[in-house]
């Protein structure tokens, strides 16, 4: 399966997304913000995807996305947001971010989304 990083603030979302997809077969690593998802995107094995949340403390989910596309172009990204506002500032960048999980969402739902995800990247890395 995929090596997952999930950026999010809020401990209780950040447990249960970690839980839930580590039964689903991934290999998941946690960081509480950006700069921090950073840090271990820099210094880990390569992930398949990062999963991370818009709003949050020290750098945001649309900073760290940007960072993250430049600096780890092969890298899938997912955002996550409860805000509508925030929805709409992901679309500015809809060319670098695969897809806009909005909040609150199932498991079932989000787990079917990264693997559509996952499974567009395949395709992608397969024919580059």
């Amino acid at each position: 399966m995929a090596r997952i990083l999930v950026a999010e603030d809020e401990e209780t979302v950040r447990e249960l997304v970690q839980r839930a997809l580590t039964q689903d077969g991934h290999e998941v690593e946690v960081a509480a913000d950006g700069a921090l998802a950073l840090e271990k995107l820099a210094n880990a094995e390569p992930f398949d995807l990062l999963l991370s949340d818009i709003r949050m403390p020290v750098m945001d989910g649309i900073a760290l996305a940007l960072t993250v596309a430049r600096d780890f172009p092969k890298l899938a990204i997912v955002l996550m947001t409860g805000y509508a506002g925030e929805r709409d500032r992901a679309l500015g960048i809809d060319t670098l971010v695969q897809d806009i999980v909005l909040k609150p969402f199932s498991l079932s739902d989000l787990k079917q989304r990264l693997r559509h995800t996952l499974a567009v990247r395949a395709e992608t890395l397969v024919t580059a």
